[in-house]
């Protein structure tokens, strides 16, 4: 089965609402207008339920089937934020918001699921009901967590659950998705080191914080590469070392260190986070200074299950000719949370030949549309036949 002809009749129209989405992003939690369309055109198709502000900001449509046998109610996520940064695309229909930039194809995500949900609306060719949930906060607020210690899954019974992410670099019309572990545990932390200041003509008398945090930093890079097992995969990255000021003569009291940590294992997870601790108190005392760390785990791995990916990629075939097996990625996506909530699986569409992902100059390709609707779509009414 190619793409469905209904979503070539209405590509014009998504792309439509893709744009307008993409002119007016909007960050974290903050998706009150995106939220606000969303809810519009649900209700305008005429979903069964449409309900707002789950988990702060996220919208949740339900269509029935033709008939309800099964008792089956299977969930297709979007995202719905965009990101702090400035768009420097120079296009027709560029942000308006000064700051705020869809530098990550949520616009297309949404828009995407949206065209599924006029579609299903339309045909109810399924034995069951589709949960469309609309998600505000994917960009480091952990919206999905929101929506469903909102009670989400319970609420709607929720059995199953789908999302889909774009891909720059694979071309329109592909997808790609893999078994199991597809994208890394992300964690975040910050070092904070104290010494003591003074004149840099006469360093013996300071603590130097400086040469604390590049120390810690120079051990940190040892953690991957002696301590965690060589057929796992772990990632320690200092992002940022901010030390002192623009003065050539002061050794400064304070410097500060932030950095991510990326791992597949909760017991690497475990023990990377141990090792930091130790890294940084270890070096800190050996140079006669102290230092505390804070450490955040943001969002667990997003871990395919087997069935469903499976599933996945029979649809995803059925539509493009073929799936692609996805790279495991040290990216992270909030999306696990609904994974660890209830069955699913997360997969991959060609974005073609664009910039990367959170570059300013990215853009979601509409030509995926037809693409990622027809496999949303499809999902429902394989998974749920129509008795």
């Amino acid at each position: 089965m190619p793409v469905k002809n209904r979503f070539a009749e209405l590509h014009a129209e998504i792309t439509e609402w893709r744009r307008d989405i993409h002119a007016h992003p909007e960050v974290l939690y903050d998706t009150h207008r995106t939220a606000a369309l969303v809810a519009e055109k649900l209700r305008a198709f005429g979903c069964d339920e449409v309900v707002a502000g789950i988990g702060r900001t996220g919208v949740v449509g339900i269509i029935k089937g033709k008939s309800n046998a099964s008792g089956k109610v299977i969930g297709l996520r979007a995202d719905m934020d965009a990101l702090p940064m400035q768009e420097q695309t120079g296009l027709d229909y560029a942000s308006e918001n000064d700051g705020a930039m869809h530098a990550c194809g949520h616009d297309g995500h949404t828009a995407m699921l949206l065209g599924a949900a006029k579609y299903l609306s339309e045909t109810r060719n399924f034995d069951g009901a589709v949960a469309l949930i609309f998600q505000p906060a994917e960009e480091g607020g952990n919206g999905a967590l929101a929506m469903v210690e909102d009670g989400m899954m319970e609420r709607w019974n929720i059995q199953e659950v789908y999302g889909m992410h774009n891909q720059p670099g694979m071309p329109v019309g592909e997808f790609a998705i893999r078994k199991g572990p597809m994208l890394a545990a992300v964690d975040f932390f910050t070092i904070h080191i104290e010494g003591r200041g003074g004149h840099a003509a006469h360093p013996d008398q300071t603590v130097d914080p400086t040469l604390i945090g590049t120390q810690i930093h120079a051990a940190l890079q040892s953690i991957v590469s002696r301590n965690v097992d060589p057929v796992e995969r772990a990632v320690v990255s200092v992002t940022s070392f901010q030390t002192g000021s623009d003065v050539y003569n002061v050794i400064p009291h304070t410097a500060t260190l932030k950095g991510t940590v990326r791992t597949f294992a909760p017991d690497t997870q475990d023990m990377v986070q141990a090792r930091i601790e130790e890294i940084v108190a270890g070096v800190a005392a050996s140079f006669g200074g102290t230092a505390r760390l804070d450490y955040q785990r943001i969002t667990p791995a997003t871990i395919n299950g087997e069935d469903q990916a499976a599933f996945a990629e029979e649809v995803a075939t059925a539509i493009s000719g073929g799936c692609n097996e996805a790279a495991i990625s040290m990216g992270g996506e909030d999306f696990s949370y609904m994974l660890q909530a209830r069955p699913g699986a997360f997969i991959m569409v060609g974005n073609g030949d664009s910039a990367a992902l959170h570059h300013p100059e990215y853009n979601f390709d509409d030509d995926a549309i037809p693409y990622g609707s027809s496999f949303l779509s499809e999902v429902i009414e394989r998974r749920m036949p129509a008795a």
